[in-house]
């Protein structure tokens, strides 16, 4: 037996389990061996069968007899049933719908069953439990009660799963363990006390006590974050090595563009724009995230960041000379057209008083700042035109969509790549805008998304990360209250008094359109349109509400969001009540709205509802969020209540992780993370010592040359074991 045998060859396999095995990307023998359990049940814990009672959710290990198939009640179900006795008792269990149980059970055999214990005239019995052969479980001795529990899916249950691993420790034991290639250096597991790769196998699967469990589990959770700080290291190592233009702007003269802000820098952002002036001088390419919440002043430091680029003849480090062209370039893109949009015209105010020429680029058209006609406006141009003046380098900042990445956009001079909202782009997108050039340019990465610091570690290695952890001066902390129904009532009148004051207001929907009622399946929630009808004829009719969702022409959202924008008096506006979904979640930036309404609540990560709730922070006008949950689960209303006390977006983020399970986080595939990686980004030490030693190792050697194993895992980017 082989690592890389397909598991088909190697076992008698039924077409469904072979299914079911795709289900779980596994096919190879090494697939199998790496298939961890999720968690491990204890035969010291289990119940005995007179102890149990009615309510019970239990597990009991015993003898089943007395199987037969039948037809229930006048609807003619399809049942079976049977009866389990251990040393204390007997239990009938039933199962309904799957007759076929009865058939894959053997008279007489062990079998573990786990479900919930009912009672029908006095009589317990258990209700479709999870039923499964125990033979070797179920004789266990005192000394080795634990046994594993792996992530099933269906047509394969745990106990297959746990049956062919034994097989193949109990085969590769014999044969094959000591070619298996531990790829974490011996010195490394020693620092750290963790066992060797041939000890974590064995642990992880047939742990003896507890303790063998946790510390295999732990060794792999370090071994997958190590190759994931590889992989950054090594990026940020080839970066900073590149070629960069060393920008050594005055810090009088950046003092004298921000005092034109209007409003005063937060010590954070005095703090980011440092970092921000210092990677700019060093002569090696910037590669910095600036995390913050929003309304917490990003842009602000973006700006800064392209005022000193844009203004400055700085030294060609690559050439050893000072340049004699015109401005150096600056790429800024944007996750959707509605920020890119804003974004410009931010940029707009922040730069008319220089002689630096702003253009846009989307899907939906081509504009430029400023005008020939209009000296302080914008005009719109031919995508033509465009391309041609960033060419020759005419266009000192480029705002813009994906459509910044395209083949066609070629840039003169680009000296500074900024990403806003990070995360929504891929690594290899970004490396699209940082390789159009010869000389790499600074490259500055921006979120609103609160992400916990292990995490920001982990997928952000090859960054440098500034947090902006306060609000402006004179902001008002946004008041967040949790409705129930009950209390909707009361919530719309205090709506109603702030909306004829003048203020504006959000209402966020999960869905776009109404569930198809005829379908069981559907997700009952709220949806855009509705919703915005309802609003109008039964609560607000006297005042104008418009939609926006991402099924909408881009045209169509850009009038939306120009009804609903005004000036921070409310002047202009033509909506009053903006009926949404998460769209708005990033690039909507209206002043004069100060209420959010949040239905279905429980349907959006504590992330998300912080970043919807931050779109009502934008001014000094006194904001409210009221978010109203469907569900009146406790679960629900702890969690939802985290809004209410939590300071800022990182403590949420923190909240957040520390009460999913990681097994949840992970199944949503958010992060890309396995469970035993969610869990290793809850400890803060392992990911610092993770990171820590991947850097030693790039510092050491860069390219892995020395390290052949490491070198081979890290560039294959897989979870797989290494032998010869």
């Amino acid at each position: 037996m082989r690592l890389n045998d397909n598991l088909v060859e190697t076992f008698r396999i039924l077409p469904t389990q072979i299914k079911a095995l795709k289900r779980l990307r596994i096919e190879t023998v090494g697939d199998l061996l790496f298939h961890f359990p999720t968690r491990y049940g204890d035969m010291a814990e289990v119940v005995s069968i007179s102890n149990l009672k009615k309510g019970d959710t239990a597990v009991v290990f015993g003898k089943i007899s007395g199987l037969k198939t039948s037809k229930a009640f006048r609807k003619r179900i399809p049942m079976a049933e049977g009866v389990v006795t251990d040393s204390t008792g007997k239990i009938k269990i039933v199962w309904f719908h799957q007759a076929y149980l009865a058939k894959m059970m053997a008279e007489g055999s062990n079998v573990r069953v786990e479900g919930k214990v009912s009672d029908k005239n006095g009589q317990l019995y258990f209700s479709n439990p999870k039923i499964e052969n125990t033979p070797d479980l179920f004789t266990k001795t005192k000394s080795h009660s634990l046994y594993p529990i792996y992530p099933e899916t269906r047509g394969l249950t745990s106990n297959w799963i746990y049956h062919k691993i034994k097989m193949i420790l109990s085969i590769m034991s014999k044969r094959h363990f000591d070619i298996i290639k531990d790829p974490i250096p011996e010195n490394i597991l020693k620092t750290y006390n963790l066992p060797n790769l041939k000890t974590s196998l064995i642990y992880i699967h047939t742990p003896q006590q507890e303790s063998h469990a946790q510390v295999a589990r732990k060794r792999f959770a370090f071994e997958e974050i190590f190759f994931i700080q590889l992989q950054r290291q090594r990026m940020r190592y080839e970066f900073k090595e590149s070629a960069a233009f060393t920008i050594d702007k005055k810090m009088e003269e950046v003092e004298k563009f921000t005092a034109r802000f209007p409003f005063i820098l937060t010590l954070a952002q005095k703090k980011s724009i440092e970092h921000v002036m210092a990677d700019l001088r060093s002569g090696h390419p910037m590669s910095r995230l600036l995390e913050g919440d929003v309304g917490s002043g990003k842009t602000a430091v973006a700006a800064t960041a392209v005022y000193a680029v844009s203004t400055s003849k700085p030294f060609d480090s690559a050439q050893g000379r000072l340049q004699t062209f015109g401005n150096l370039q600056t790429a800024y893109m944007a996750p959707t057209e509605i920020l890119a949009q804003q974004h410009f015209e931010s940029f707009i105010k922040y730069f008319k008083h220089l002689p630096i020429n702003i253009a846009l680029i989307t899907g939906s058209g081509c504009r430029k700042f400023p005008s020939k006609l209009n000296p302080d406006g914008f005009t719109d141009i031919s995508r033509s035109q465009l391309l041609k003046w960033v060419a020759s380098g005419e266009i000192a900042v480029l705002i813009g969509t994906h459509a910044l990445i395209q083949k066609s956009v070629k840039f003169k001079h680009l000296a500074l790549v900024i990403v806003d909202e990070q995360h929504r782009f891929g690594t290899a997108q970004r490396q699209k805008l940082v390789n159009k050039n010869e000389i790499t340019p600074h490259l500055l990465s921006m979120t609103a998304t609160p992400i916990p610091r292990t995490l920001a570690l982990t997928l952000y290695g090859d960054l440098d990360l500034s947090l902006i952890d306060e609000m402006p001066v004179g902001r008002k902390k946004i008041i967040t209250e949790i409705i129930t129904p009950e209390t909707r009532g009361r919530a719309y009148e205090q709506i109603e008094k702030e909306l004829k004051a003048g203020r504006q207001l959000y209402v966020i929907c999960p869905r776009i359109d109404e569930p198809d009622p005829t379908k069981e399946s559907a997700v009952q929630a709220k949806s855009v349109k509705e919703e915005a009808k309802r609003l109008k004829k039964e609560i607000f009719p006297e005042y104008e509400i418009g939609i926006l969702h991402g099924k909408m022409r881009p045209v169509e959202k850009e009038k939306t969001m120009l009804d609903f924008s005004a000036q921070g008096d409310g002047k202009g506006k033509k909506i009053d009540i903006l009926v949404a979904t998460s769209v708005v979640e990033v690039g909507v930036n209206v002043e004069n709205a100060s209420l959010i309404i949040i239905e279905g609540a429980e349907r959006f990560g504590l992330a998300q509802l912080h970043q919807l709730r931050g779109r009502v922070i934008r001014s000094n006008h006194q904001a409210y969020c009221y978010v109203f949950a469907e569900s009146k689960s406790s679960k629900t209303t702890d969690r939802l209540k985290a809004l209410t006390t939590a300071k800022n977006g990182f403590e949420l983020a923190e909240f957040d992780l520390a009460q999913r399970g990681a097994g949840e986080l992970s199944g949503t595939k958010q992060w890309g993370l396995s469970d035993l990686g969610m869990e290793a980004i809850k400890n803060l030490k392992m990911v610092e010592a993770a990171r820590q030693e991947a850097m030693k190792l790039i510092e050491r050697d860069p390219t892995l040359s020395q390290f052949p194993i490491i070198k081979e895992r890290s560039e294959s980017n897989s979870s797989k074991i290494h032998f010869e």
